[in-house]
């Protein structure tokens, strides 16, 4: 897995707080896919920090949600 850069999360963010304003589901799917991916990126890059692990796994369940969902 790559190190996430800074600006792939500004990119989430942004995409996020633009989506917020006026979602669905379906739409909310694919950001949350991102976010997940993210996170996992991340926790893959700091071994040993159990809660950035778990934040992590919450988002992967929460897209996986949203994925069966649609």
């Amino acid at each position: 897995m790559s190190r996430p850069s800074v600006a792939e999360v500004s990119a989430l963010i942004a995409d996020l707080a633009e989506l917020r304003q006026n979602r669905t589901c379906g739409e909310y799917a694919a950001p949350m896919e991102r976010k997940a991916e993210l996170l996992e990126r991340i926790a893959a890059h700091t071994p040993g920090d159990a809660e950035t692990a778990e934040v992590a796994c919450l988002a992967r369940e929460r897209a996986d949600a949203l994925n069966s969902a649609n």
